[in-house]
């Protein structure tokens, strides 16, 4: 059973029987097919399945055609479509060692970690890897999240003139972190330096301040799996739909996470508080990835 089945709107599916009731319907009314061939393991037949019970979320099934030409589904997994691109950074793919999936990183400088995620779009990148097609310049990345877990937090008051701050000193950073990266010395030591003296200063403030109140934003990996992450970001839009087929209700909200844009899905249930504009979300989320290839299209 998806740990995730319910932050889409699954929260009632308990058993292997009804989970494969699920399956079954996600195969044969799939919105979405979408297959490959691949020559390099003898016309092996890939396939890809989606159904969506709202808009951008739904059910991918993949799986194999056997020598009867029967459909065989190897896993499935559920997914929500982000609404804007996160990143235009160069992301690297690779295979899970277990099955026909893929996880993407993307070394983002406005987070200052490799960001790992699990790739949505497989097919379109075996059809471009089948003609030798990869790597493929100019590709954009649109993040999107599912949580099982998170609440709304109060935002912290800002005027016009702390957030013209924040952007310059998130600038600033950025700048330094692509000289570190080239091997800049004097910019590493500049990163040292200030992160150390950010530590200083809120040991000092912790002492009588709440840390939401000191600390704005974060994105930091969560537990053993690479593409899990603990966020605390602004909420840029935000919208309640309901499962077409279980009546769940969900909420699809747009959040701004160290500059980061991305949406995530949670089930009404799973959400500790009211969720609007201008608040702020803090929560578990596993990541997941949609890569736009120029040369699909």
């Amino acid at each position: 059973m998806h740990k995730y089945l319910r932050a889409i709107g699954f929260r009632q599916i308990k058993n292997r029987k009804q989970l494969q009731v699920l399956i079954t319907d996600c195969i044969r009314s799939a919105k979405k097919r979408d297959y490959i061939s691949m020559s390099e393991r003898d016309d092996f037949v890939f396939m890809e399945c989606c159904k969506e019970f709202a808009d951008g979320i739904g059910i991918a099934v993949r799986g194999e055609f056997d020598e009867n030409n029967n459909y065989i589904y190897n896993y499935y997994f559920p997914y929500v479509r982000g609404s804007y691109v996160s990143s235009e950074e160069d992301i690297s793919i690779e295979r899970h060692a277990e099955k026909e999936s893929y996880a993407g990183v993307c070394d983002d400088l406005r987070l200052g970690v490799s960001l790992i995620f699990y790739f949505q779009n497989v097919i379109t990148y075996l059809k471009l890897k089948e003609k030798n097609k990869i790597p493929v310049k100019g590709t954009s990345l649109v993040l999107s999240a599912l949580s099982c877990q998170g609440m709304v937090i109060m935002p912290i008051i800002k005027n016009e003139r702390d957030k013209k701050k924040v952007r310059q000193v998130t600038r600033n950073r950025s700048h330094l972190l692509a000289a570190a990266r080239r091997g800049d010395e004097e910019a590493i030591e500049n990163l040292t330096l200030e992160d150390m003296d950010t530590y200083t200063v809120i040991s000092k403030k912790i002492q009588k301040e709440d840390v939401f109140s000191l600390v704005d934003t974060y994105f930091m990996p969560y537990g053993v799996e690479c593409d899990q992450y603990s966020v605390l970001g602004e909420i840029m839009d935000c919208q309640k739909v309901q499962n077409s087929l279980s009546g769940e209700y969900l909420y699809r909200m747009t959040i701004n996470c160290n500059d980061l844009l991305f949406d995530v899905c949670i089930n009404e249930a799973d959400l500790l508080g009211e969720p609007a504009v201008g608040r702020r979300f803090k929560g578990i989320v596993w990541m997941q990835g949609f890569i736009d290839f120029p040369e699909s299209e």
